[in-house]
């Protein structure tokens, strides 16, 4: 549970930190990066998931938002644990889940006049950076300190 809360801790520190980006139709959400660590820890996932429905909250999103963007970093970091045994496939999910997911979100949350498919390509642009490539950096970082930290 301790593993758990400090994960969302940091996801919702790190979305604050970084507001300005981590909001709106172009989006970059480092936080994301934190997606990959259910390769590690079973407690990452609701970490995450919480962190980002608080994250959330503290952003003053539309409930919308905050109901089914949550739900999309879950299904994200469920797919995560599933595909821990490969290291690379570990990204996968969030990405596709919030790629699939926020567009429609931000369509229907918030009005936005941009068509779904541009925005699925710019969530998705966004998160191939956060979880994609950032995520890849931390996975890497945290390997060697796997027994210590997990």
């Amino acid at each position: 549970m301790v593993q758990g809360a400090a994960i969302a801790a940091v996801y919702v520190v790190l979305t604050m930190a970084f507001r300005p980006i981590s909001f709106g139709p172009v989006r970059f959400r480092i936080s994301e990066a934190l997606c990959v660590l259910p390769y590690f820890t079973p407690a990452a996932v609701p970490g995450v998931f919480l962190g980002c429905l608080i994250s959330n909250l503290l952003g003053g999103a539309a409930a919308l938002d905050m109901v089914f963007g949550s739900l999309a970093t879950l299904m994200g970091a469920v797919g995560s644990r599933l595909f821990r045994k490969n290291r690379y496939l570990v990204s996968l999910p969030p990405i596709a889940a919030n790629t699939l997911i926020i567009p429609w979100v931000l369509k229907y949350a918030y009005g936005s006049g941009d068509m779904v498919w541009f925005m699925m390509i710019t969530v998705g642009a966004g998160e191939i950076l956060a979880v994609g490539i950032l995520g890849q950096i931390l996975l890497g970082a945290l390997e060697p300190y796997r027994e210590e930290l997990f």
